[in-house]
């Protein structure tokens, strides 16, 4: 647009010099600069991106050629659930002004958006739960959801049939192949449940009839629709968590922009592809500080009460607990912040060390029950794995 825009200038500047043109001569000039623009005007317009060009107020767009998106959708209003929602309207302006959707577009695909009200019902409830010290007997019922034989058997064949992939992961983000399958046993037992709600509807859902968190969902509904264009992505098409969670690794919309990875190569990223998952798991624990060859959590003993505050924030240092009479059961690197971690068994309570590749894998959800559940399960998979390795080569050197 620049050369064009410049040649205009010169064109115009020395029609400007000539004022005692002939008539006949004027007629050409016209004519000319009429198929001009109409070439220019022609160039700059796009089924996706609506750019305009040369405004005060211009996009930030990461390419500057206007792509386009996936799906029929086309409307002048918006129909259907979300029709007369003003937050919806200012949200699509944004979503023009900002990324250069076209505006028909993006009415049409909200005019399929349906208002999922079971999601608002179940979150309403959700936050009137008060929430303090775990339950005597917590540890006990969120570990017996996750350390099961289905969930170790679905991992052992799940580890056997992308070997390669993990292997792969392991080499390029430092990430120990048991923590990549303990979390994707975790989200979605590797895939065996993803959900069942489209994103579209859980998100827009979200965005636009709850109030707590709007602000947040408005931003992954955002980022939701800049991933599908970017992948070429229906965005009327995936389904998730009623939260808007994707994949086998359950990523957020905000998420997947940051982290995902392309790992098999196909030259799109895929969370609903095994390779692409087992990737970017693990590039997101890299990315978020994962320590190769370091512990992830030590037991401590005690023999008094204990004083100091558990949580996930590694707030201590190994002075602070062995003061409060808190002993590891093994070497501790002096200096790193460490969590104080307390499981609650139905008879006893256990305090651990969370050194900060614990922390790490809270990251990814903030729970200690959660990260706990991650580490032992991908702990039984490999003693199953490598139990079977074991047996198998009993029997071959028979």
């Amino acid at each position: 647009m620049t050369i064009h825009f410049q040649s205009f200038l010169l064109f115009h500047n020395t029609h400007k010099r000539r004022r005692n043109l002939p008539s006949y001569s004027s007629i050409i000039f016209r004519f000319t600069l009429f198929m001009f623009c109409a070439v220019s005007l022609s160039m700059g317009l796009s089924s996706c991106g609506q750019v305009q060009y040369g405004e005060k107020d211009q996009s930030n767009f990461s390419n500057t050629s206007p792509r386009s998106c996936a799906g029929q959708y086309h409307a002048k209003y918006i129909t259907g659930d979300f029709a007369g929602y003003a937050s919806l309207e200012h949200f699509i302006d944004k979503m023009v002004k900002k990324h250069g959707f076209d505006r028909e577009y993006l009415l049409g695909l909200f005019s399929q958006a349906r208002r999922k009200n079971w999601t608002l019902s179940y979150l309403a409830k959700s936050d009137q739960t008060l929430k303090g010290k775990p339950a005597a007997g917590g540890w006990d019922r969120y570990r017996a959801k996750f350390l099961d034989e289905r969930h170790i058997d679905a991992g052992v064949d799940f580890a056997r049939r992308h070997r390669d992939g993990l292997q792969r992961a392991t080499r390029q983000y430092g990430v120990p192949e048991e923590y990549i399958l303990g979390i994707l046993a975790v989200e979605t037992t590797f895939g065996s449940y993803v959900g069942s709600h489209r994103v579209l509807d859980a998100l827009t859902t979200l965005s636009f009839d709850y109030a707590r968190r709007g602000d947040y969902f408005r931003d992954e509904l955002e980022n939701f629709l800049l991933m599908s264009r970017d992948e070429g992505m229906d965005p009327g098409k995936p389904v998730g968590s009623f939260a808007g969670a994707m994949g086998l690794s359950q990523f957020m919309p905000s998420s997947f922009l940051q982290w995902a990875v392309d790992f098999n190569g196909d030259g799109r990223r895929d969370l609903w592809n095994a390779e692409d998952a087992i990737g970017s798991v693990a590039n997101y624990l890299a990315q978020h500080g994962w320590q190769p060859g370091q512990p992830v959590i030590t037991p401590l003993s005690t023999k008094k009460t204990v004083d100091l505050e558990p949580g996930i924030e590694p707030r201590y240092s190994l002075a602070d607990l062995q003061q409060a009479g808190l002993h590891p059961s093994g070497p501790c690197t002096p200096g790193e912040p460490l969590s104080l971690l307390l499981l609650r068994y139905q008879n006893h309570d256990q305090y651990l060390i969370g050194h900060p590749n614990f922390y790490t894998i809270t990251r990814y959800n903030h729970s200690i029950y959660y990260a706990m559940a991650v580490r032992e399960l991908g702990q039984a998979i490999k003693r199953r794995l490598q139990s079977e390795a074991i047996s198998y080569s009993g029997k071959s050197n028979q």
